[in-house]
């Protein structure tokens, strides 16, 4: 659904010039969705086909497919559209499983909450 005419398919701030192509959407939680955007309204509400969830942990990444996606457009940070001649990511990343990447996650969470305690408890050491 598109509510621009044709006149307003030149204007680079609306989605209607990204209407049946590949997108990147970056999300306000730092998730990456790819897909097709089949439509969208004045809030930035999207519906992408074919979409899928590109996760990235260090050198690892995976690709999470999800199908017809609806996103809210209070969550959206950004949205660009992908060029499909170029490769997705650097030949040094490497294709993982799902649960290769959900065990990488947590690991990389598990690093980061420990960092932030030990963090917290050295604070008495700051002696401004």
């Amino acid at each position: 659904m598109s509510w621009a005419g044709p006149e307003d398919l030149y204007l680079s701030t609306s989605l209607a010039s990204y209407l049946d192509r590949k997108i990147l959407v970056l999300l306000r939680d730092g998730r990456k969705l790819m897909g097709t955007l089949c439509s969208f309204d004045q809030f930035a509400n999207a519906v992408l086909e074919g979409a899928c969830e590109r996760v990235i942990v260090g050198e690892l990444y995976c690709d999470i497919p999800l199908g017809l996606y609806v996103i809210r457009g209070e969550n959206v940070v950004l949205i660009g559209e992908l060029d499909s001649e170029k490769d997705d990511l650097p030949p040094h990343m490497t294709r993982v499983p799902i649960p290769e990447i959900r065990k990488a996650q947590k690991a990389e969470r598990d690093a980061c909450d420990l960092k932030g305690t030990m963090r917290k408890r050295m604070e008495f050491l700051d002696m401004d």
